[in-house]
């Protein structure tokens, strides 16, 4: 895998080679590295892979369920992948609102080309908040984006930028009722987008996610529900599954794949 970030503010190349029961990670950044790089790479490689994330503990207590347990047995082992920086998840979040995944992907990839940051081996790089803070409003609807999800994500990258938002300060014991606070407080941001953000950004497996229809459509195949689920249907059910109701939505998104054709 290779994957063009920011790394302290310089263009860097992240490449993880798997091998059996372990993967080797690199950095390749555009100038020195820090003095603290080779335990920062670390941490978030294995928060990137979902190495922190107990899912032991999950499928032990749920593997009986009569719905999820049958998840579980055809995906045991399933972790969710976490974004190198919680800005990326952040701003991933903002860009896939209300939109097809392949739509997110194209816009994704217009951000980055809009922010200019190229590592030196080719490879374009996700943005930081500094990057994206320099961006206009125009900048970012010539890329595609509508004038709201323009405003929000020059809004959130100019809160992070200015400490507003010390989003990596918080990756270690991520203080989710403030976080929840704080990015609801910006116009553009709902519950769907907090949740998934910190799912992707910081590993927290508790969101509910009810707001997701992909997960709605998945659970109501899985319950075999003639009609749509409503996003009350979905919270109540997932209540249940507390404090892993993100963990569960990761697995339907999962069930849901494997029979989208």
């Amino acid at each position: 895998m290779r994957k063009g970030l920011v790394w302290n503010g310089r263009p860097a190349c992240l490449e993880v080679h798997f091998q059996p029961e372990r993967a080797e990670a690199a950095l390749m950044i555009n100038g020195a590295a820090d003095a603290e790089c080779a335990a920062r790479l670390e941490a978030m490689v294995q928060r990137m892979l979902g190495l922190t994330q107990d899912i032991e503990t999950f499928e032990r207590q749920h593997r009986h369920h009569p719905q999820v347990g049958a998840l579980i047995a055809r995906q045991a082992g399933l972790r969710v992948a976490v974004a190198a920086t919680p800005f990326e998840a952040l701003t991933w979040a903002v860009t896939g609102q209300q939109i097809s995944l392949g739509a997110a992907v194209s816009l994704r990839r217009k951000l980055m080309m809009a922010a200019g940051v190229r590592h030196t081996c080719g490879l374009m790089c996700y943005p930081d908040a500094d990057r994206v803070a320099t961006l206009t409003v125009d900048d970012l609807r010539a890329a595609g984006f509508s004038a709201a999800k323009a405003n929000t994500l020059l809004t959130l990258a100019r809160l992070v930028a200015d400490g507003g938002l010390p989003l990596d300060a918080w990756l270690q014991t991520p203080p989710v009722d403030d976080i929840r606070e704080r990015l609801l407080s910006v116009r553009g941001v709902g519950p769907w987008t907090v949740d998934y953000t910190l799912l992707r950004g910081f590993g927290w497996m508790d969101g509910s996610l009810h707001g997701d229809a992909a997960v709605r459509r998945s659970l109501q195949a899985l319950l075999g529900a003639q009609e749509r689920l409503r996003e009350n249907d979905a919270r109540a059910w997932l209540a249940a599954f507390s404090p892993w109701r993100a963990l569960v939505a990761a697995h339907l998104w999962a069930a849901q794949k494997a029979v989208t054709p």
